[in-house]
């Protein structure tokens, strides 16, 4: 029997990979204070992989509680640069400081998802991609910039590689949905065991 299934998310990237894999869902955006947890868990010394699982579970949960039976996805996506944490760019200029810091180096991305029922995790998977990127000029990054602020200022590392940002990287190491934001084929594969979506 197909589950009621609730994204916990206000991206509309994870809504289209949902919803391109055939799902029917609802959305509900969690109000959650990211920057404060995140602030919070780095405090404690969490790793980068576990920042990102606490903050989808945390979005998950906040939403659970107004869904009764509903399997309720929340996900969410942390950068790991050389044990620092960066965050989606406050303006242009934050975009270019940040890709200038990681042009010519390895950098990783965690996505996260964290599927809760009832106010309870069922289950939960953190995916890991590393990336290359290419060590372009100061006029390529300040015109990709300028040509893509209004869709990168939403994505972490200030680049999306379904876009112009693939021209960024020499190399890409791990799942493509990971990079987008959330661990895809992990989810429909738990959600289709289960009996949740139709196989």
């Amino acid at each position: 029997m197909a589950a009621h299934i609730v994204l916990a998310s206000g991206s509309e990237t994870r809504a289209s990979m949902l919803r391109n894999a055939g799902l029917v869902f609802d959305i509900e955006r969690p109000r959650v204070d990211e920057e404060a947890a995140k602030a919070g868990l780095l405090a404690e010394q969490a790793r980068p992989r576990d920042i990102a699982d606490a903050l989808a579970e945390m979005k998950a949960r906040k939403v659970s509680a107004r869904h009764p039976g509903a399997m309720v996805i929340g996900s969410d996506q942390v950068l790991d640069f050389q044990g620092q944490l960066l965050s989606k760019p406050d303006g242009p200029d934050h975009a270019i400081e940040q890709l200038s810091a990681l042009r010519g180096q390895r950098h990783s991305l965690y996505s996260a998802a964290v599927i809760v029922q009832d106010g309870a995790p069922i289950w939960r998977h953190v995916g890991q991609v590393r990336l290359q990127m290419r060590d372009v000029s100061d006029a390529y990054l300040s015109a990709y910039v300028a040509r893509n602020w209004e869709d990168i200022r939403h994505s972490v590392g200030a680049y999306q590689l379904e876009r112009e940002g693939i021209r960024l990287f020499t190399a890409i190491d791990g799942d493509y949905f990971t990079v987008l934001g959330m661990p895809l084929l992990q989810v429909l594969n738990f959600l289709a065991l289960r009996g949740d979506i139709e196989t």
